[in-house]
């Protein structure tokens, strides 16, 4: 029973330091942007974007909406991870993935109105992105994979 207490806990705070990663870098990028952007690394450059929608821009002015999708979404994934038919690794590390982005980015939406989106890819042409966005998607590749491996 302890075991699998610690267990959900280390999930949920993994979900935490996803969160707080994604906020910390969002507030360096929005309070000193003019420090930052235009920085070329090797493989991206450091822009600073303000996303009024969601994924590609999808959705955009509908601030109200996708905070209460991001809401939604956040307490459907804390229930999948405390549920006690939860047990695989690969399930949680997958909630806990999306469950950060979903957290990072419906603060940022719902308290300043959009997305601070900062990662500009250099060695293709894709829409400017953060760490929330990069956690969603790794947790939708182990949500992935899971499935298809549940499959065979």
């Amino acid at each position: 029973m302890i075991n699998k207490i610690q267990t959900k806990l280390y999930f949920l705070s993994l979900s935490i330091f996803i969160i707080s990663i994604d906020q910390v870098t969002k507030y360096l990028i929005f309070y000193n942007y003019k420090k930052f952007i235009n920085k070329d690394f090797l493989l991206f450059r450091l822009d600073f974007v303000k996303n009024y929608g969601a994924a590609f821009n999808i959705f955009s002015g509908s601030r109200i909406f996708l905070s209460f999708i991001s809401i939604i979404f956040s307490i459907l994934l804390i229930y999948f991870m405390l549920s006690k038919n939860t047990s695989k690794s690969i399930d949680l590390y997958s909630y806990s993935f999306i469950l950060g982005g979903t957290i990072g980015n419906g603060i940022d939406r719902i308290l300043k109105g959009f997305v601070i989106d900062f990662i500009n890819l250099n060695i293709i042409n894709f829409p400017v992105f953060n760490i929330a966005d990069i956690s969603i998607n790794i947790g939708f590749v182990f949500l992935l994979y899971s499935i298809f491996k549940n499959k065979r």
